[in-house]
């Protein structure tokens, strides 16, 4: 399958990734959240829970594996690339090696992991991987983001995009604005415009296919203690005028991250994107948590019983398909859902 089709297949009407990437650290303190010790053995059953889902497929196009769980396999031996493979899924891996501090701007960061990625993508796409994932962090405070953190992480992205292609993997390119702080949603909204741009500049100078990669962004969000209350569809709006303004039409879809939204709230402002009018690209979801919260509650609390964990995962697909058409609403819901 070439770039394009498996970036357009990712982002077909109705569907999403599913981002099942923690790293160890990640999923050790999700674990201990639930009463449970993080061990090899626990996180391939539970995300054999996730990705045993069946009916998965009618609204998860991909999902994003860590370097972990593309290793491992199934309690039947089926590794897990060829597992979703054949329930028409499609693999991806996180290729980053996560963050470390810029030198000489300090409270910023970088992302690493250049370093012998070409090797990586190669033993990654012999595994089954068909995509990959590389994630930026943007912070918003005083005096930040500087132009230096946003061009180092733009350059990066490109680079990581240049090589994933090269390897025949359709790159998700993720710079993530993050949500924590203070800051207003005119902010945030000029903070991601800014990094947008130079994310853009630098994948047409490192000679990026834009017709075969996704971009994985975060939605235009006021600060987590802004006080600022804002509705779904001013969110989705000032969203959409961000990414008018800075994306090409050339792209054939983005994928938003949920960036510690809730369950409901992610999928409530994915539907009123999705309600703003026809776009160029189209408007999916790659959501983490947002999807998985519910699933991981439920198998901690009867880990025998993976048909209830499941079933909470499918849920919260077939929401994320619904708001993928602008049809989701809350009476969707169970009355309990936040």
């Amino acid at each position: 399958m070439s770039l394009q089709a498996t970036a357009k297949a990712l982002v077909e009407p109705g569907k999403g990734i599913l981002a099942a990437d923690e790293s160890h650290p990640t999923m050790e303190k999700r674990l201990a959240r639930v009463g449970l010790t993080s061990s090899e053995r626990v996180r391939r059953d539970y995300r054999e829970v996730l990705m045993t889902a069946p009916g998965l497929s009618e609204h998860v196009s991909g999902v994003i594996l860590f370097d972990e769980t593309i290793r491992q396999s199934r309690s039947s031996g089926r590794p897990f690339a060829q597992g979703l493979l054949r329930a028409g899924i499609i693999p991806g891996i996180k290729v980053d090696a996560g963050t470390t501090p810029l030198p000489r701007f300090p409270a910023e960061v970088v992302t690493q992991g250049l370093d012998g990625l070409s090797a990586r993508l190669t033993e990654y796409a012999a595994l089954g991987a068909r995509f990959a994932k590389w994630r930026a962090v943007i912070r918003i405070g005083d005096g930040r983001p500087t132009a230096g953190c946003v061009e180092a992480n733009a350059h990066a992205l490109a680079r990581y995009a240049a090589a994933a292609q090269e390897c025949g993997l359709v790159p998700v390119v993720e710079p993530e604005v993050l949500m924590d702080g203070s800051h207003s949603l005119d902010r945030c909204s000029l903070v991601t415009s800014a990094v947008l741009h130079a994310v853009h500049d630098h994948l047409v100078r490192q000679r990026v296919d834009l017709t075969g990669i996704l971009i994985k962004p975060n939605m235009v969000l006021p600060g987590t203690e802004s006080g600022q209350d804002v509705g779904d569809d001013e969110i989705a709006a000032a969203t959409v005028r961000v990414l008018r303004d800075t994306v090409p039409a050339s792209v054939p879809g983005l994928v938003f991250l949920s960036g510690g939204q809730t369950p409901v709230e992610a999928t409530a402002r994915l539907d009123a994107l999705n309600r703003t009018g026809a776009q160029p690209w189209e408007l999916s979801f790659s959501f983490g948590r947002a999807l998985q919260a519910p699933v991981l509650e439920a198998w901690a609390a009867h880990p025998e019983d993976r048909a209830s964990a499941q079933a909470a995962l499918l849920h919260r697909a077939r929401m994320n398909g619904a708001a993928r058409r602008g049809r989701w609403s809350r009476s969707l819901e169970p009355s309990t859902a936040g």
